[in-house]
Formats: C-alpha cells, structure tokens, sequence
C-alpha cells in the first residue's frame, strides 16, 4: 500500500487507478475496459450522530481504491486485490463465511436484487487507504464495487442509493451496525468542498473549506477492528435516551430534554449527540465566515464530548490530540471516525503545515498502553471527488449522479 508521510510529493506517488490498470494488464494481458474508483473520506465534525438521524460535516480524501475491470458477461466475478488472495464467486453465491470479498460480492449481490443493471466482470483492486485507521476503507471498497457493477452492465445509479446499498451490505449482510455517513460521503462528496449531510432524509450541502488553513489527518499507527459490542452499546444508550424522551430519535432532542434520564451514562452519551449536531451546524456557518479560528475551536470541543461523554478515544487518540492542539498554528484537532484507535485530523495555518507535521512525527509515541502496529503517518489533505468512472469504453459515461 502507499502511504503519505509530511514528505511525500505528488511526482513519486502512483495512483490507485494507475496501480489497478498496470494489474490488470499484467495479469490478462490487455487493457482494462472500465476504470472507477471510490475515496475515503476524514470526517471533521458530527461523529456518531448519522444513525442518529443527525448532521456530519466529512470530504472525501485523496487516498482511494480503484477497480480496473472487463465484463465478462455472466454473474461469475474474478478479482485480485494488493495484498490479498484472488477470489472467484457467482453473485447468486452465498456469501462466503469470512474474507475481504465478501464486501465485493455482498454489494454486487444486492446490485443485482434491488434490480439495478448488473453483470459480472474480471478485475483488479488497489487501494491507497489503510485500513483499521477510521478512514472508510470499507465503505470506499463496497462504493466502488457498486459502481464497477453498474457501469460494466452500461447501468447507472444515483450516488445516494449506490451509498444505501454499501450501507445494507455492512448492516444486512455483515452485521455491522453502522450508519450511512462512511458510504454516501465516499459516494457524493464534490471536490474542493466539505459536505453536510442530513442523515434523516440525506440531503447534501457542499461547504467551502477555509483557504488560509490546511486538513491535516494524524494516523497513530494504532489499528482496530470495529469494536462490534462497543459500537451496538453506544446506539442502545442513544436508542434508550431518545425513548426516555418521547422523540423519535436524538435528532429531535434539546439539551434541556437530556434531565429527564436518569441514567449518568445514557445521559452523557445523548448530550454528546445533540451538542454534536449544533457543533455541526455552527462549523458550517464557521466556515462560511471563514472563521477559521471558530472551527478549531469547535473541533476540540467535538474531541473533548467524544472523550468525556461519549467514551469512544482511547490513549493514542487523546496523545496525538494533545500534541497537535500545543504546536503552534493548530486551530484544533479531534478524533475521526468510530474512535478507539486509528486517525485524528487536525486544521492547521497554511504556513505552519510543514512544522507541524515534522513536529508530530518527531514527537508523537503511541502510549505503552496501547501500542502502534503501524508508524506514524502525517497526511496534509485536499478535499476531492466522490465514487466517479475513470476510463469507460463501455459507452457509459454518466453511470453515477448526485440525483
């Protein structure tokens, strides 16, 4: 896999899509005829309020995975990924026990059974984002794997039910309950902008990043598998907060509704919530005010909440947080994603990115309570494009839409 370090420079990477199609040709000896890929995605306020029906505010990252692919016009789908074993399945197969391909065939499954166009294809898979590190790489490979179904049967599908479907496959098929921020984020985002996302009726807003700052994710090195039983708990004591309510979920719930529970825990984690969502809506206006200083303030506080109340950081997270938040030019900095280990971003003064990240990288050490598989990685990021085709001979060149 490629990474990025404070160093890095564009000449010497080589995209995931370049990666795919070199793959692919060496492997079958020609050109692939349809090249997508889907990013993932940092998400810089508003975290574990999507299945809530709340608000979030992720880009889509630069970092990507890319299917270069052929039809092979029958339901059998044959795929390589960097760094893991082939696979071969029928989508009318059921899915296999256990493995990475059963992300690919769980999404082409449910292509095909929500009556979208689909066929099977050959192809080749390479991914520029770690995985374990609350980046979406999952959600990136079913998003993708969406498309590339789609678009080898001369299909199309709006990026919004092609975000529904990658949801379904982690919720439905593999009994992850996630919400659907990971996957329309990876699906919708727009270059160049943030985007809010409603997650009661998925209506999307492009926002604007500041231009005197700069998004810099901060990979511990530390790396998780979902913490199911953590994760169900978290929605469980949100699920009982917005009953002891009377709404229908923390969407609808104000602060002062929160002295009605009773229980310490259930009530930190549904403040936590609400105050997300207001910090949501008052970054959105930060940044359209370009008030840079605001939205670091407000992305500590989003760390401190998802700390204190919602109990979801963790030792190296906190560290990491800690060190940005002290070297000068940090606005502020928070966790990312579903927490416990993983990446924390950070919103840094353009001027201040180069010390920044040799700062974090000469400083940071994962505490020997929990410690790192991985090395440090510091990532300055842009905002990019969502899932989209990048080479089609199959005709087919609008296969996925915002509407």
């Amino acid at each position: 896999m490629t990474v990025f370090s404070a160093s890095s420079t564009a000449g010497a990477f080589v995209t995931a899509a370049e990666r795919a199609r070199v793959a692919f040709a060496k492997a079958h000896g020609s050109e692939p005829t349809v090249i997508v890929q889907a990013p993932g995605r940092v998400n810089l306020i508003g975290e574990h309020t999507d299945y809530n029906d709340g608000f979030v505010l992720p880009m889509a990252l630069p970092f990507a995975t890319a299917i270069a692919l052929t039809p092979n016009d029958t339901c059998r789908i044959e795929v390589s990924s960097e760094g893991f074993a082939d696979a071969c399945f029928s989508i009318e197969d059921p899915l296999a026990a256990e493995g990475w391909s059963r992300y690919v065939h769980g999404t082409a499954q449910l292509v095909a059974a929500d009556g979208y166009p689909a066929t099977g294809w050959t192809g080749c898979i390479a991914t520029d984002i770690p995985t374990g590190a609350s980046l979406s790489s999952s959600a990136a490979l079913e998003v993708a794997t969406g498309l590339a179904t789609v678009t080898a049967a001369r299909g199309s599908i709006s990026s919004i039910e092609l975000a529904k479907i990658a949801q379904r496959v982690e919720n439905d098929l593999l009994g992850l309950p996630s919400g659907i921020m990971d996957q329309l984020a990876s699906a919708a985002c727009t270059a160049g902008c943030a985007v809010r996302i409603d997650c009661r009726d998925l209506s999307l807003t492009d926002v604007v990043l500041p231009s005197d700052a700069t998004v810099i994710i901060l990979d511990t090195g530390t790396r998780r598998k979902l913490l199911e039983s953590e994760y169900a708990a978290r929605q469980d004591a949100c699920h009982t907060a917005a009953t002891t309510i009377g709404v229908a979920s923390l969407r609808d719930a104000r602060l002062n509704d929160l002295d009605t529970i009773t229980d310490d825990r259930v009530r930190r984690r549904a403040r936590h919530v609400v105050t997300a969502n207001r910090r949501v809506s008052d970054a959105v206006h930060a940044m359209q005010s370009g008030d840079t200083a605001r939205l670091g303030e407000l992305m500590s506080e989003s760390h401190r909440s998802l700390r204190d109340d919602f109990e979801v950081t963790g030792p190296a997270l906190d560290a990491i947080v800690t060190l940005a938040e002290s070297i000068d030019g940090c606005h502020g900095a928070r966790m990312t994603g579903g927490g416990f280990a993983g990446c924390a971003v950070a919103l840094v003064d353009n001027d201040a990115v180069d010390h920044f990240c040799q700062s974090v990288l000469d400083h940071f050490n994962a505490p020997d309570t929990q410690p790192a598989t991985e090395p440090t990685q510091v990532w300055p990021v842009t905002p990019s494009a969502g899932a989209h085709i990048v080479t089609d001979q199959t005709s087919r060149q609008d296969s996925v839409h915002r509407d």
